[in-house]
């Protein structure tokens, strides 16, 4: 009978690893500690026990990185692959783990933002991945069209499997490239709501996302990371810096919600603003 893991590690290192590892299709990937490195293969195999479906177990050696969000990972346990299909709301999406960005933690905001949605719409997603927010929408909210760009090739190819097994091709349009490049070349003014979901970029990038809103305006769904001291309030941080963002590039806009979508390490923070936004004129 497997271990658990509070009978194979310390208290401190059974809750750093209780709260670190993520399960993406059939594969586990934990964030271990110098001390439950040492019985690495005790960990996954106690893991494996508590989620049957789990046939693989990998080792983040490192953060998330680099301009395709990649993690660095080590075989532990099981099959040796990074290729799962995940199953989210309804939807499949086969992913890489090694080659693609891809997270659990936001289903729920997933669906959040596919519950605002309204059918019919136009979405124009900045940082798509392989497909997770527009597929969720396109199936849940029934939009016309998502345009969905990623500068990740991979990613792309990926999506586009994805497009395929969820039944929503020619709604769901798969685009390689910079979201800047792409909106400024092909996708000016002809959306209802953006999302951008890539909090390393998104500040700079916002421009664009007005850019690919439609005149009369409508809604961008903005995350970012944020530090947060004791008394300090990270939503209320982040609606500051976009505010003065926006404000630079004339845009008229309102910040009706924000929430702190997870923390990410200590006193930082994932937030996501909806705001609703109209492009200027004068906006250069």
């Amino acid at each position: 009978m497997s271990k658990t893991l509070m009978e194979i590690l310390s208290p401190e290192d059974s809750v750093c690893v209780c709260n670190s590892y993520d399960v993406v299709g059939d594969i586990a990937i934990v964030r271990l500690t110098e001390g439950s490195r040492k019985c690495s293969e005790e960990v996954a195999e106690a893991i494996m026990a508590v989620h049957g479906n789990v046939k693989t177990v990998l080792a983040q050696a490192g953060a998330v990185s680099g301009e395709f969000r990649l993690r660095s990972l080590e075989y532990v346990a099981g099959e040796r692959k990074t290729c799962t299909v995940h199953r989210e709301s309804g939807c499949f999406f086969r992913v890489d783990v090694e080659k693609c960005y891809f997270s659990p933690r936001l289903s729920y905001e997933r669906m959040r933002v596919a519950r605002l949605a309204e059918c019919g719409e136009t979405v124009v997603n900045m940082f798509a991945g392989v497909g997770c927010f527009s597929i969720v929408m396109a199936r849940h909210a029934e939009v016309e069209k998502a345009y969905s760009i990623d500068v990740n090739s991979e990613a792309v190819e990926q999506m586009q499997e994805n497009v395929r097994m969820n039944r929503v091709y020619g709604r769901v349009v798969p685009m390689l490239g910079d979201a800047r490049e792409v909106v400024a070349e092909r996708l000016c003014h002809v959306t209802d709501r953006v999302l951008m979901p890539l909090p390393a970029k998104a500040l700079e990038c916002l421009p664009y996302a007005l850019l690919a809103l439609r005149m009369k305006g409508g809604w961008v769904h903005y995350y970012d990371f944020e530090h947060a001291a004791k008394g300090e309030d990270a939503v209320d941080k982040v609606k500051t810096k976009v505010s003065e963002k926006l404000v630079d590039i004339c845009a008229s806009f309102d910040v009706p919600f924000g929430r702190v979508v997870r923390a990410t390490g200590p006193n930082w923070y994932q937030i996501v603003l909806d705001i609703k936004a109209k492009p200027s004129k004068a906006c250069k």
